[in-house]
């Protein structure tokens, strides 16, 4: 059914800003998605694992996220609109796949500015700013800020969005100078091995603990898909979004390298395990500790900031093709999503009040590795499926690259569950709410006229 497109301006009324952004515009943006993963959150797997144990677990994820990345590039060139892994879906494994692989995609990114704004939180207390001490002011402060920024356009947004990061960046610079002299190789190892199997001064919890750090090494390299959401903004898409996110994959990895070995050898793998903002804790009293502070809340702001954008182009998306309530993706005089914008963003505020930036950090990478597995298992599909499709950019190693991708990504799933299974399966209780709604609601409502649906061929 296509009840919606019988309206002539019921697209008018769902445009956004095209040719806003070039490839280094959108790696800049794939960079600001993740950064915050430098600054906090991926430290709290030193308690799972150990430092050897979260190493080992950080080599597996960046490899396996170097075979996404790759396998994203070829589907955004050859399908760029602003559904990103839903429209991937959409095409390989039709309306239901589709669904599920947006909906994975948007539990994600409501739920990762929520862990953000307790990080944030964190670090606004740790400066003593305004004498703040309870952190629900800064929560609802940001959201309110920025998503207001939001509203303004794209091209504004974007543009402010790479002015913060480059400071984020600035400030890695400045922690892995200033951290290098306080290094010390001992304190990779100091947290004493516990009684699992194959524990050691390496693995103080076992093998079962590098299973187990897989979420938070994620942390590192978490919403880097999200460039290809940007693709209906983008001048050149076609070449453009591979270029981008491939781009911000490779300073990725360099910052992820820093910033796990010179914050553990420096502030003690112990220490660093329970901290809300590792780098400052990591330098101690030392005269660069307060200028990382400030700016590692840059850096926090910026993937905030960028996460924000994601999330309501994946609403929009899913929203202009029925799926969720049409409502949600009519923009602004400025071409930008209102209310897809709005809604996630107050879900994300009331989650940030339970203040366990931990456990938040585990919802949303329960949602990232379930779209994941279905964005790899669909360019498995598409090469077998849909060999005539333009492809302006293809994956090294094809299905193979892909399908390493996929097997790591379902690992990291199951994961979440040994994190905190309560979390997951809350998590899963959602995914599944979502998916009862489109069976028994929205996929008889379809609109077929959308650019998503026209693409699925």
């Amino acid at each position: 059914m296509d009840g919606h497109a019988q309206s002539p301006d019921y697209l008018e009324k769902r445009q956004l800003r095209t040719g806003t952004a070039g490839w280094l515009l959108l790696a800049g943006l794939g960079v600001s998605y993740v950064v915050s993963g430098d600054y906090s959150g991926w430290n709290f797997g030193l308690a799972r694992g150990g430092f050897g144990g979260l190493v080992i677990a950080t080599a597996v994820v960046a490899a396996m996220y170097l075979a996404l990345v790759l396998g994203m590039a070829e589907l955004s060139s050859a399908l760029p609109t602003a559904g990103g892994g839903y429209t991937f879906a959409r095409r390989a494994l039709g309306p239901w796949g589709g669904f599920a692989t947006g909906t994975a995609v948007l539990l994600e990114y409501s739920i990762a500015p929520a862990a953000i704004a307790t990080f944030i939180g964190a670090y606004v207390e740790s400066l003593g700013l305004f004498g703040i001490r309870d952190g629900w002011y800064v929560y609802l402060a940001i959201y309110a800020l920025f998503i207001g920024i939001h509203l303004a356009g794209v091209g504004e947004a974007l543009k402010v969005m790479f002015a913060i990061t480059a400071v984020a960046m600035a400030g890695i610079a400045i922690f892995a100078v200033a951290a290098v002299g306080r290094f010390r190789l001992a304190n990779l190892t100091e947290i004493a091995p516990s009684h699992a199997v194959g524990a050691s001064a390496f693995l103080p919890h076992g093998y079962l603990g590098v299973w187990a750090a897989l979420p938070f090494a994620i942390w590192f390299f978490l919403a880097i898909e999200g460039v290809p959401l940007a693709a209906e903004e983008t001048a050149h898409p076609a070449r453009n979004v591979p270029r981008g996110i491939t781009a911000a994959f490779a300073v990725l990895l360099v910052t992820c390298v820093l910033v796990l070995l010179l914050t553990t050898g420096s502030g003690g793998a112990q220490a660093m395990s329970t901290s809300g903002n590792p780098l400052v804790a990591a330098l101690g009293p030392a005269g660069a500790a307060r200028a990382v502070n400030y700016i590692g809340l840059a850096g926090l702001i910026a993937s905030f900031f960028s996460i924000i954008y994601a999330y309501s182009r994946q609403l929009f998306a899913l929203s202009r093709a029925g799926y969720l309530p049409t409502a949600l993706s009519v923009t602004n005089a400025r071409k930008a999503p209102t209310l897809a914008l709005i809604v996630p963003g107050a879900i994300g505020f009331a989650l940030s009040m339970t203040g366990k930036g931990d456990l938040l950090l585990n919802m949303a990478v329960f949602g990232a590795t379930l779209s994941y597995v279905l964005i790899m298992l669909s360019h498995i599909v598409l090469r077998s499926r849909a060999p005539e499709l333009d492809r302006p950019y293809r994956t090294p190693g094809g299905r193979v690259t892909t399908a390493f991708a996929l097997l790591i990504a379902a690992l990291a799933l199951v994961s979440t569950f040994l994190v905190d299974a309560v979390a997951a399966l809350c998590c899963l209780a959602v995914f599944c709410g979502f998916l009862l709604y489109f069976a028994f609601y929205s996929r008889h409502r379809v609109i077929t006229s959308a650019p998503d649906e026209r693409l699925a061929g």
